[in-house]
């Protein structure tokens, strides 16, 4: 004789090993995709330490070529200081662009783990509900 149907619990109990298998495979899910978003963030921070050198080592190179466009400036010829004003230009422009990368990176990093959290959000306002 079985106790369990006879009391009506078989059910509640299948339903309960259900839903643990459910939660079990659900927090799979979720640990995944914080993985995955781990890995993503560690990337972005990577090519922010990275814009952060490049940035750092072309203003140094800018200033310095900019120091010498003005110093050149006061020569003589007309050509010295043409060409030395193009060369500094070119390295402002690079510098410009670099730091542009960097600023985009930066917003892309600025929110992390939001697909998790939105997961998380919606998993916990389904609990509430069912509770």
């Amino acid at each position: 004789m079985n106790w369990l149907s006879l009391l009506g619990l078989e059910d509640t109990l299948a339903r309960g090993r259900t839903l643990l298998a459910e939660g079990a495979i659900a927090a799979e899910d979720r640990l995944d995709l914080l993985s995955i978003e781990w890995q993503e963030q560690k990337r972005n921070m990577l090519w922010m330490v990275v814009m952060g050198l490049v940035v750092a080592g072309l203003t140094i190179v800018a200033l310095t070529v900019l120091s010498g466009a003005i110093i050149i400036s006061f020569w003589d010829t007309q050509s010295r200081m043409l060409v030395t004003w193009l060369v500094a230009a070119v390295w402002l422009v690079l510098w410009i662009g670099v730091l542009v990368f960097l600023v985009v990176t930066a917003k892309k990093a600025t929110n992390p783990f939001q697909l998790t959290k939105a997961v998380l959000k919606k998993d916990w306002q389904a609990a509430k509900r069912r509770i």
